[in-house]
């Protein structure tokens, strides 16, 4: 079976990782429950880090468009904002629906959505007919938006099938090494985009990921199940918000469970702050290293700083997951303010001390914080305070306030840019992470509680 031959490739990666950083008191799971878990989050977990291929890889093709055709800051900008905004919005109003219909066939709907129009918008380079100003530009921010819309559908999947596969005591660093394998898709796209955009066309950044993603759905619908009860094995009781709870899952439950709950309303509001700071920093990136440091993407500094962001952006993940679930005991928001105070010193760095050995640390430092916010709030909080039952809607009222603040580094970045120069890059969003760390501290002792089944 093609499941045991998965299995046997798969499972030497998957217990070491327990070995080193599960928490004792975490449930001991049979090695069958065990191996196939494996299966479906690596599998899982690689689908996602190849969409997230197709996702920033726009960044990377973000001078070519403007060198192609006239276009400035605020203009590419345009593109950024219409496809953060779609995503924001769509999260909110697809994790009630993903809840419903499950996390695989989300994936699936996420998967074949970048595939095409990843696709789409590379081929926008051959669409003479449309020139190059206005109905270009549209064209190009239309199907960015729609890759957004599909996309958003990855983030409500992974942790809506997650959800029903670890224990309350085992997330945070199971997120971690999800979160690793999300930068793993980013490492690639971070190598290979610089390369593709300098040696081919810049429309080629946009058809690798495709073809890549569309491998990893077809593994998805092989490999991937929503439930251990979906392999015939017996149901894991999660601890989490939905624990105890009978209700059956409507669009009506999932939403009372998180719209009127203070504390996932109080991490919305701190994930807004952390999309400004995540996208301002991830979408000018490259950007910035072209124009204010005036190195190249192929260049030997620019690859290896580019290499450090990626690196320490899977160190915060582990190191959050793993402080979160042994040393605060399952506690999401100390961890998130660790990782707020971080991003504003890195920021006073960028901001202050703008030299290419400074900066590349502050860059390095940067990404290490984000991805530990970025970890213990979309990606573990949203399944402890949803529940396993609503944790897509969760995320995606999480994930969706991210985006949302992201939105605002499109145009309103660009055109501060253009006014006012990469000096004001930096500063520009230290106040944002300062809210979310005040915001942590007022939940620093929240935790999911579990009802009483009567």
């Amino acid at each position: 079976m093609a499941y045991s031959k998965v299995s046997t490739i798969f499972w030497p990666l998957s217990e070491p990782l327990k070995r080193l950083f599960i928490n004792s008191e975490a449930p001991n799971h049979s090695t069958a429950f065990r191996k196939r878990r494996a299966i479906n989050w690596l599998t899982l977990g690689f689908t996602y880090s190849a969409m997230y291929m197709g996702r920033y890889n726009l960044s990377f093709a973000n001078k070519a468009l403007s060198q192609s055709y006239g276009w400035d800051k605020t203009q590419i900008g345009a593109i950024i904002t219409a496809a953060l905004t779609i995503y924001g919005i769509s999260a909110m109003f697809n994790g009630p629906i993903a809840d419903k219909i499950g996390g695989r066939k989300a994936m699936l709907i996420g998967a074949w959505g970048t595939v095409v129009f990843n696709f789409l918008f590379g081929l926008g380079a051959y669409f003479g007919f449309l020139g190059t100003g206005t109905f270009l530009l549209g064209y190009f921010a239309t199907v960015w938006a729609l890759n957004a819309y599909f996309q958003s559908y990855s983030a409500l999947a992974l942790i809506k099938v997650n959800a029903s596969w670890f224990h309350i005591k085992e997330r945070g660093v199971f997120s971690a090494i999800f979160g690793s394998m999300i930068q793993s898709g980013r490492m690639l796209i971070f190598f290979v985009g610089g390369i593709l955009v300098t040696v081919l066309p810049w429309q080629w950044v946009f058809f690798v990921p495709s073809i890549i993603v569309s491998i990893m759905a077809y593994l998805t619908i092989r490999f991937v199940r929503d439930s251990p009860e979906d392999c015939n094995l017996p149901p894991l009781d999660v601890e989490d918000a939905s624990s105890g709870d009978t209700e059956r899952v409507t669009v009506r439950y999932v939403l009372k469970k998180v719209l009127t709950n203070p504390i996932t309303l109080t991490i919305a509001v701190a994930e807004f702050c952390t999309g400004f700071v995540r996208h301002g920093f991830e979408q000018w990136f490259p950007r910035y290293m072209l124009e204010a440091q005036h190195l190249t993407l192929e260049s030997a500094v620019f690859q290896k700083g580019a290499l450090g962001v990626v690196l320490a952006g899977i160190a915060g993940a582990f190191f959050a997951g793993t402080i979160s679930d042994w040393i605060f005991k399952g506690r999401r928001t100390p961890v998130a303010f660790l990782g707020y105070v971080i991003q504003c010193l890195c920021l006073a760095v960028v901001w202050k001390v703008p030299h290419i050995g400074a900066v590349l640390v502050a860059f390095i430092f940067n990404s290490f914080a984000i991805s530990m916010v970025h970890s213990m709030l979309s990606g573990t909080a949203s399944m402890d305070f949803g529940g396993k039952k609503a944790a897509a809607t969760a995320t995606g009222i999480f994930d969706g306030m991210q985006y949302i603040g992201g939105s605002f580094v499109g145009i309103g970045m660009g055109f501060m840019l253009e006014k006012l120069g990469w000096v004001a890059w930096g500063p520009s969003m230290i106040g944002f992470s300062l809210v979310g760390a005040i915001l942590m501290v007022w939940l620093w002792n929240a935790r999911p509680v579990k009802k009483v089944a009567h």
